[in-house]
């Protein structure tokens, strides 16, 4: 079977190979249509790369220094550029990707794999059908602040939560289709909130499950929408993204348990979605200044 293949066949999706593969360590993370892999070289020695995949290849390189080499992207004249820190590369799905270099620093680079065909980003507007075009060595301030969040999620896993990443994906791929368009960064309009029944169905579920976890596919499905046009159909109407409104309503919803003195803290924490009493009190005091029992303090 060729190195090309297809997710929908069962197949594993292929990822950049590297060789020697012994000088590099591997982190990774799967959201569903996004996949991330942190890689750090841990010898300066010369090795070679090269990828040919169906999903779309997003290069984040934050330390990439070389004495010598060449980097290809099918489309695209070669490169020899020596210094390229802080750059990012786009391969879009099908094209060739390989290259070689004599490391003058040890690599740190995050590879991020976006399936072009995920229901998640939906069909109209989304990245099915999108022509994104080969771009190497480039920089743009909301995609690298966007992919630094993913790739400290991936990091993380342990203390991610699923629905973080699934709502950066989706801001990500805003992002790639902005930046393919040309247009330009910071705040874009958009056409169009929730419909009223939309609205009040989605904050109602909310409300009702701020115990469990909540993910944006499950929101879109509510609102019978892609997650793509759900996420930004639900800023325009709420005003905050997904997952910064679930938060918000659970440190709320805590506001009013705290007032109760015969709850502990780690229970409130508990029943309003928090995985444990650190990442509770973590983010009750990036809301509100204080943390849960210095506020319950002030309560009494």
């Amino acid at each position: 079977m060729s190195e090309l293949q297809s997710r929908s066949a069962g197949n594993v999706a292929p990822k950049v190979q590297i060789n020697p593969p012994d000088i590099v360590r591997h982190r990774s993370a799967d959201w569903g249509p996004i996949r991330a892999e942190v890689i750090e070289v841990n010898r300066r020695e010369p090795f070679d790369y090269k990828f040919h995949g169906l999903d779309h290849l997003l290069i984040m390189s934050e330390r990439a220094a070389r004495d010598d080499g060449e980097t290809l992207v099918e489309g695209l004249p070669k490169s020899t550029l020596r210094e390229f820190s802080r750059k990012m590369s786009l391969v879009p799905a099908g094209h060739e990707f390989h290259g070689w270099q004599k490391p003058r620093t040890l690599t740190r680079v995050t590879y991020f794999y976006i399936d072009p065909h995920s229901t998640l980003f939906g069909s109209e507007g989304g990245l099915a059908g999108v022509d994104f075009k080969p771009k190497l060595f480039f920089f743009d301030s909301d995609l690298w602040a966007t992919t630094t969040k993913l790739k400290i999620q991936a990091e993380q896993q342990a203390s991610g939560r699923r629905s973080y990443g699934e709502a950066l994906s989706v801001v990500l791929a805003h992002e790639l289709v902005r930046f393919n368009n040309g247009t330009g960064g910071g705040n874009h309009s958009m056409r169009g909130g929730l419909a009223g029944w939309q609205k009040n169905q989605v904050r109602d579920y909310i409300e009702e499950h701020l115990d469990e976890e909540i993910s944006l596919v499950t929101l879109a499905e509510l609102a019978h929408l892609s997650s793509f046009h759900f996420a930004r159909a639900f800023k325009q109407s709420f005003e905050l993204p997904p997952h910064r409104y679930l938060t918000l309503r659970r440190i709320e919803r805590a506001k009013e348990l705290l007032s109760q003195p015969e709850m502990s803290v780690t229970r409130i924490g508990l029943n309003v979605g928090f995985s444990d009493t650190s990442s509770f009190s973590s983010a009750f005091r990036r809301q509100t200044g204080v943390t849960p029992t210095d506020f319950r303090r002030v309560l009494a």
